[in-house]
Parts: structure tokens; sequence; C-alpha cells
């Protein structure tokens, strides 16, 4: 008696597509393996370029942290607009100023200008730390370093320094104040636009953008720039001294090449950081002590405040 069960021999056609599903099963656990050595081999090789950069960062942090046991120059930059909420803020610089003056194996500082100025507060409260601990620190050299720009609020801080040198295409001076404001007047009287401000105190709108400009403000505001320059121009004497070679035009605002600048005192020679730590100090190293800047907080407050003060209606802050 046959049995039910018994197999049955595939027609011609069932048994091409069981080969066909055959090889196509096949090809794919080929396909399979062959993804799966490649996953292994790139996964292998991040893990060796990770593996590099780690052991290249040890050995950087190493030199670095060695370094600093030898006598060595201390960098701090200064870099873009000097504002309390940029990178160029007097309480980073000064941090960075502070830890080079601690670290007893800093035998100079050198401090690397690339800026064409800023506030005028940030400015002075730099320039005054940078005074104070020089006087902590008689023995301790301190060079100002001019790049492409070294204007305005940036020079007030480098008239500290011992000496400054630039670049002979590097921009320097611009010793001036100013303050920067709008005028919509006489827009709004042709838009029909009515201004309504209440202010309690006769001048408190003063610097409103919106309001025509009164006489008396605009010469009140005046004698409030020409004070502020009157003290750029008693730090620049005083740092600078019998250096200066120019007359009253170097207190003009004009901004001078570095091949002028040296012409006129403003500077005492031409170089750049290598050469003043290799012909001036007579350094072999340099480390720089700038803090880390927080980029990202730094971009938020910066536009906050500029918003903040767009919004405002006002003429802004004095600057250098």
């Amino acid at each position: 008696m046959m049995d039910s069960r018994s197999t049955q021999t595939p027609t011609g056609d069932e048994a091409l597509a069981l080969d066909a599903l055959s090889r196509i099963t096949t090809q794919l656990v080929a396909e399979q393996r062959r993804s799966r050595r490649w996953s292994v081999f790139f996964k292998s090789l991040l893990a060796l370029y990770a593996g590099i950069i780690l052991v290249l960062s040890v050995a950087s942090a190493w030199d670095s942290l060695w370094a600093l046991q030898l006598p060595h120059a201390a960098l701090v930059q200064i870099e873009g607009a000097i504002d309390a909420n940029a990178d160029a803020s007097a309480e980073r610089v000064i941090k960075g100023l502070r830890s080079a003056f601690d670290n007893e194996k800093v035998k100079a500082v050198v401090l690397e200008i690339d800026s064409a100025g800023g506030s005028p507060v940030q400015a002075e409260m730099i320039h005054r730390e940078i005074r104070r601990l020089k006087a902590l620190n008689p023995e301790l050299r301190f060079v100002a370093v001019i790049n492409d720009t070294g204007a305005s609020a940036a020079y007030y801080i480098a008239v500290a320094a011992d000496a400054i040198y630039a670049n002979r295409a590097s921009l320097v001076g611009s010793i001036g104040v100013r303050l920067d404001s709008f005028g919509f007047t006489e827009a709004m009287q042709r838009l029909g636009i009515e201004r309504r401000l209440y202010v309690a105190g006769d001048h408190k709108g003063a610097l409103d953008m919106f309001s025509p400009v009164r006489t008396e403000e605009e010469a009140r505001i005046r004698d409030t720039l020409a004070g502020v320059h009157a003290q750029f121009i008693a730090a620049v004497r005083e740092g600078r001294g019998e250096k200066l070679k120019g007359g009253e035009e170097v207190f003009s605002g004009l901004f001078w090449s570095g091949e002028e600048a040296l012409a006129l005192g403003l500077v005492d020679g031409i170089g750049d950081r290598r050469t003043v730590l290799g012909e001036v100090l007579g350094m072999e190293t340099g480390i720089d002590y700038t803090p880390p800047s927080d980029w990202a907080g730094g971009i938020g407050k910066w536009l906050g405040g500029a918003v903040s003060r767009a919004l405002s209606g006002a003429g802004g802050a004095l600057r250098f």
C-alpha cells in the first residue's frame, strides 16, 4: 500500500523556481557577508583614526605640559571686537593675563592684537589690569604685537605694554571716540508718523533716533565725547611718552600703516609674533594662555545685545 505522504518529484517549472530561489538565497547570504566584512573594516579604520587622534592629542598635551615647566613666553590674544559679550572681553583677556603672570616659568608676555576696537570701558579695564600686573612683576617684559589691525580700543590696550610691534601693512591708531546713531524725523513726517515719547527728565530722550536733535543736547554729547577722548589721549601719552613724534594729528582719529606708525612713534618696531619671540625677547617657546572661548554662548549674547540695542531706539554706547 502506497504512503500518501511520499515525496513527489517537482515539475519542470517548480524545479526552475526552486533553483532560482536557491541562487537568490546564496547571493543574499554572500552579500550580507560582504557587507559585514566592509562594516568591520570601516569600524576598524574609524577606531584606528580615533586612536591616532587620541595619541597625538596626548602627545601634544604632554609637550605643552612639559613646556609649561620650562622658561617660556606667554601669549594672550585679543581678536575681534572688544566687548563684554565678545571673545575679546575684559573678563576673558584678564583671566589669560593673570594666568600668565602667575606662572613663575613665564619670562615674557606677548599680547597678540588683531582688533579694530570696541568698548572704551572694556579696553580701560584691560589697560588698567596690565599696568597693575606689570607693577607687581617689573622684571617681566610685556610686548604687544599688532597683526592686521590694532586700532581704537585695541591700541588703547596696546599702549600699556613696554613695547609695541606691528607689520608694515598693519592698521594702527584711530585715537578717537564715536557714538553711532540715526535720524528718521524727516522720513516720519513724510509718512505721517507721529512720535510719542514720554520721559521724566528734560534730556532723557537725547539719544532717541526718532526725535529731532536739540542744540543743547548735541553740545552736551560732544562734551562727553571730548572728555572720553581726552582720557584716551592721556593714556597714549602716558604709555608712549617721549617716543611720540607726531603732532596733534596723531589724536585726530586717523589710522596709519605700521610703517607710518613707526615714524610717528606709535609703535617701536616692525615685526610679527615669531620675530618678536626670537629676536626681541630671545625666547624659543611661546605658549598660548588665552582661555578657550564659549563661541556658542558668545554668539547668543552678541545677537541678544544687538537686538536689544536695535529695539531700544537709543544711539548706542560709546566706542573707541
